[in-house]
């Protein structure tokens, strides 16, 4: 079997399956699905588009918490929330147990 020489490239004849891709010992996070940042990002979303609904224009008051209003902090949420994963995704490791 024929090895990589320190700068990466193959010797002259090597065929391709003595070249091998370094094993992944670990992904860089988790899947965005298994965590509970998700889940609170979720959760305060369906607030805040509810809040915005219930709250009205009742007795005569202008409406306090419009539809653009309640976008704007749904807008705000989701930069939190990826920020927030790329962050996660930056320095933590989990456990690569694909087959």
């Amino acid at each position: 079997m024929t090895t990589a020489n320190p700068t990466g490239d193959y010797a002259a004849g090597t065929s391709v399956s003595d070249r091998t891709a370094p094993r992944r010992l670990t992904t860089e996070t988790k899947a965005s699905f298994k965590t509970s940042e998700l889940i609170a990002y979720v959760v305060a979303v369906v607030g805040v588009l509810i809040a915005s609904q219930v709250v009205g224009s009742d007795d005569g008051h202008s409406d306090y918490f419009r539809a653009d209003r309640a976008w704007l902090y749904v807008v705000i949420l989701t930069v939190g929330y990826l920020i927030s994963r790329g962050l996660a995704k930056s320095g933590s490791r989990d456990p690569y147990d694909a087959k």
